[in-house]
């Protein structure tokens, strides 16, 4: 009897918290909204554009902060405010180098908080078809940097952009490899949009194919969805690290 007791206040618990989570993200999509209905092709750039264009992230780690509290500040919620510099950044294009070096940090970030103790529950030993996943992994990272290498020879800095894009794709590679590594469903959906999201800027940055229709809703689709997801997967991985701590007690 006590163990259906236990198990029945388990799933309201989590039900609740599902609810109360749903609510704390209303500001995130909300402001993601505001940004969709106020976006316009070659608008120029500006403080507001820049501010539009951040906020949900700064939202979503204000919500990330509130669940988890200091714990996430050197990982998931750090990550969403380097990454919210880099957003505001990349509204100016002579920032691009700036808003590439703050996603680089957010990257280091998040894969320090994909190998925190509340990440250990989702991954157990390393099996043969994650290490697979993550040779496959670095090989797309290689294949992409390859592809797009003719486009960055010709950049206007191509001495700095060369060897920066390639150190960011191992980063944003390394992330991916971290959030597989887990097994916990949003996180490494999250990265994989991450991914999907810049591998859409950079083709459209550098000019490697011709104008994509829609390019920045593709881009900024998948990089808000990536952010909610690498949030979500922090408050539910830390939510179930103090449920075994509590179920120890």
């Amino acid at each position: 009897m006590d163990i259906l007791e236990t198990a029945a206040y388990d799933r309201r618990q989590r039900r609740n918290m599902s609810c109360a989570l749903l609510f704390s993200l209303s500001p995130f999509f909300l402001s993601t909204a505001v940004y969709f209905y106020l976006w316009t092709p070659g608008s120029p750039a500006s403080i507001m554009s820049a501010g539009v264009k951040s906020a949900p992230i700064l939202l979503l780690a204000a919500a990330v902060l509130s669940w988890n509290g200091g714990q996430s500040v050197l990982g998931v919620v750090g990550g969403l405010l380097f990454s919210a510099v880099g957003d505001c950044c990349l509204v100016w294009p002579e920032l691009f180098l700036h808003g590439m070096g703050a996603f680089a940090v957010a990257h280091l970030l998040y894969s320090l908080s994909f190998l925190s103790s509340r990440y250990v529950a989702y991954s157990s030993s390393s099996s043969s078809w994650i290490r697979f996943l993550y040779l496959i992994l670095f090989m797309v990272g290689g294949g992409v940097y390859i592809y797009i290498y003719p486009s960055l020879q010709k950049a206007p800095n191509s001495d700095i952009m060369l060897p920066a894009v390639g150190v960011y794709i191992v980063l944003i590679s390394l992330m991916g490899a971290l959030a597989i590594r887990t097994r916990h469903a949003p996180t490494m959906l999250g990265s994989l949009s991450f991914m999907v999201s810049d591998l859409s800027l950079a083709l459209q940055v550098f000019k490697v194919t011709d104008p994509i229709e829609h390019g920045n809703a593709i881009v900024m689709v998948t990089y808000y969805l990536a952010q909610l997801l690498i949030a979500v997967g922090d408050v539910k991985a830390v939510e179930k690290e103090d449920s075994a701590k509590w179920k120890r007690s």
